[in-house]
């Protein structure tokens, strides 16, 4: 890794050796598929609640929530105090049902209910939402370490997409828990360093953030008018709530967790005690955002590089130096946001200091990536290998299918992740991705919780209704000027509540005429 100092480069191997080793250590115990992906349900309330808060504050949070808050303000932020609500449905509701059913997959319940198409759509839907998730944490681990190391991002994926996959695949979910443990704390520290060297770097320190930042009115939370076409305050609440709403009740990441638990009281409380880390973490990630901005503010000169990184990454390598020119002084802090803590990092933090960062970035990024690629495994081994290719598959012979699958998931992680280089936003890519994919499998889980009347027939006429509602919002947009009207003319945060309201209201709207009917004919 060129470009680093020996030590740092010290610090960094030695985290990577140690996660390795964590997963060596635990891959004694891992002798059958239960322990692989439950743990045998021995795992304390407390380290539950902060892996899953672990997995929250993935590289997207590190890096694309200060890179939001540089070229914006805090709208997303109304992500995080949508949680609360959420938690609350979940602790009382999603736990007990999924702890009573015994299913260790969140969709087995689903072809009980409507039939094996929603199993099937809802894990399809599950898979597309990982590889998106992995494929923007990957990227986002790229960008950081290209700006310190000079190598392609293109290999930095695969070398860490290596480490992880090691460590994954020889600890099963035990490992995964307790090493995004370790990754919750080393994470905050690292949060919480950058910050000091950000405040300690700026001339008038606090007082002169909070001033720049009042006058740029970066800490505004969004227009709190009813609007839903542009990134509203009511926008992100209600996206933040249905997001939030599926991660705590239909993300095998989380259901998983659930059943490590020793009981249902310290699943319930390993859900709160996440969201009461999250949002004060998630916050200290604003702050640095808005310390960045108010930092180069001062220090204009320092942005020059990044603009100039950034037109040459727009333009063909031929463009001549009048349109590099061109493209360097139309950029918006917007387009270089998740540029800023990486450049901060390279230009200002002592040596020692950007191994332990780097280490905070790494463990942001391995801890999601881990738990997407258990939780994947899990789900394609039990909804689809054992479904419908091999029923009667051995204890041996389904290990040995997790661990492949492990690795299948994780590579094309990567894969995705290459695919995302040259994105302008990490955050909003993201938001975006998982808002399409969880939409429709959101909406069938409802109406199958909440609608005890509904039947296959009308759970199918609605799913294909949201479907077709869901793919109109996200291809709409690029309908030629004279097709403008048939647009979405909504926020595209707004398809996840629009296509989960559509598949549950139409779902209930047909069971109630269907009953109506039925009364009638008598």
């Amino acid at each position: 890794m060129k470009g680093l100092p020996i030590f740092d480069l010290a610090i960094i191997v030695i985290y990577l050796v140690g996660m390795i080793l964590v997963g060596v250590y635990f891959s004694r115990k891992n002798k059958n598929s239960e322990q692989f992906t439950k743990a045998s349900g021995l795992i304390p309330g407390w380290a539950i609640g902060l892996s899953i808060y672990a997995t929250f504050l993935s590289s997207n949070t590190f890096l694309g929530v200060p890179g939001k808050a540089f070229g914006s303000n805090w709208n997303a932020f109304v992500f995080s105090i949508s949680m609360p609500l959420a938690a609350w449905i979940a602790s009382k509701y999603f736990v007990p049902f999924y702890r009573s059913s015994g299913e260790i997959s969140a969709y087995t319940h689903l072809e009980n209910r409507f039939g094996a198409w929603a199993r099937v759509y809802a894990v399809v839907c599950f898979l597309l939402t990982q590889l998106a998730r992995m494929g923007s944490i990957f990227f986002g681990i790229a960008l950081s370490l290209q700006a310190l190391t000079g190598y392609s991002m293109q290999m930095i994926m695969v070398v860490m997409g290596i480490c992880i996959i090691i460590y994954t695949v020889l600890g099963g979910i035990e490992a995964v828990i307790w090493t995004e443990v370790v990754q919750a704390v080393v994470k905050t520290f690292g949060a919480l360093l950058i910050l000091y060297l950000i405040i300690s770097n700026m001339d008038g320190g606090v007082s002169k953030i909070i001033e720049i930042g009042k006058s740029a009115d970066k800490f505004s939370l969004g227009s709190f008018k009813p609007d839903f076409v542009g990134s509203s305050f009511w926008v992100v609440l209600l996206y933040g709530f249905f997001i939030n709403l599926n991660n705590f009740g239909m993300d095998q990441n989380y259901i998983q967790r659930y059943h490590t638990a020793s009981s249902g009281k310290a699943a319930s409380n390993s859900i709160w005690l996440c969201v009461c880390l999250y949002i004060p973490a998630s916050l200290l990630f604003f702050i640095i955002g808005s310390c960045l901005f108010a930092y180069y503010e001062v220090n204009p000169d320092l942005i020059a590089s990044i603009k100039h990184q950034v037109a040459l990454e727009r333009l063909p390598l031929n463009a001549s130096t009048a349109e590099l020119l061109k493209v360097q002084n139309a950029l918006q802090p917007s387009d270089y946001g998740d540029k800023i803590m990486p450049h901060f990092m390279v230009t200002k933090m002592p040596v020692g200091l950007v191994g332990l960062i780097v280490s905070a970035i790494l463990s942001a990024a391995m801890s999601t990536i881990s738990s997407g690629m258990n939780a994947s495994a899990t789900v394609f081994s039990i909804d689809i290998y054992k479904r419908y290719l091999k029923p009667d598959v051995t204890e041996k012979q389904n290990l040995s299918l997790l661990h492949v699958a492990t690795v299948g998931f994780g590579l094309l992680g990567m894969i995705a992740g290459i695919a995302m280089i040259g994105v302008k936003s990490i955050l909003d890519v993201w938001w975006q991705l998982s808002g399409i994919f969880a939409a429709g499998m959101l909406g069938l889980f409802l109406l199958g919780i909440v609608s005890k009347r509904t039947k296959n027939h009308e759970a199918v006429i609605a799913t294909i209704i949201g479907i077709l509602v869901i793919i109109w919002m996200t291809v709409s947009s690029l309908l030629p000027p004279e097709y403008k009207a048939f647009r979405n003319p909504l926020h595209q945060n707004m398809i996840i509540v629009v296509g989960t309201l559509t598949i549950f209201l139409v779902g209930i709207g047909l069971t109630k005429w269907k009953k109506q009917k039925a009364k009638s004919a008598h």
